[in-house]
């Protein structure tokens, strides 16, 4: 009995540091597209290191894998395997349109050099890498983008 309750605490005692690294954060993301001419945008939202690597994508706008080859840094960092993108994906998103989506990330990341970035695409037209680089806080962020993108802001 004595062993047991010397094995239970000790267990408990190593998976708590555990289980405090696991824990998450609810993060709604927003974004906002310009008007433009054209048909729907590509986007792919992702994760990356203080030191600018892909770690995680967080959601694509847009169903044909076909055209996630124009999404450029996203699929150089390795976001186009599918393994990295199944179940994140919706609808491409169209001129002025707004997208939220929301998605779980470890507290562990928020501020800690990590970045939200989104790639962009629409058919026939020109394609921006990066085209909003937003840091993760705590604090709830905002940023605009270069090309089709209007805004970009997340919150908690």
């Amino acid at each position: 009995m004595h062993k047991t309750l010397i094995s239970l605490a000790l267990a408990g005692a190593t998976a708590a540091p555990l289980l405090a690294q696991a824990q998450t954060q609810s993060l709604t993301l927003d974004v906002t597209l310009k008007e433009y001419r054209g048909k729907g945008a590509y986007l792919a939202i992702y994760l990356t290191d203080a030191d600018g690597q892909y770690q995680k994508t967080l959601w694509v706008a847009g169903k044909k894998a076909k055209y996630y080859r124009h999404l450029r840094d996203w699929t150089r960092g390795g976001g186009a395997q599918s393994a990295e993108y199944d179940g994140l994906t919706g609808a491409s998103v169209g001129s002025g349109d707004n997208l939220t989506v929301e998605v779980e990330l470890e507290q562990a990341l928020l501020d800690a050099g990590y970045e939200i970035r989104v790639d962009s695409a629409v058919e026939d037209k020109r394609d921006n890498r990066a085209e909003v680089r937003l840091p993760l806080t705590r604090e709830p962020g905002e940023a605009s983008g270069s090309g089709y993108i209007d805004r970009l802001s997340y919150r908690f």
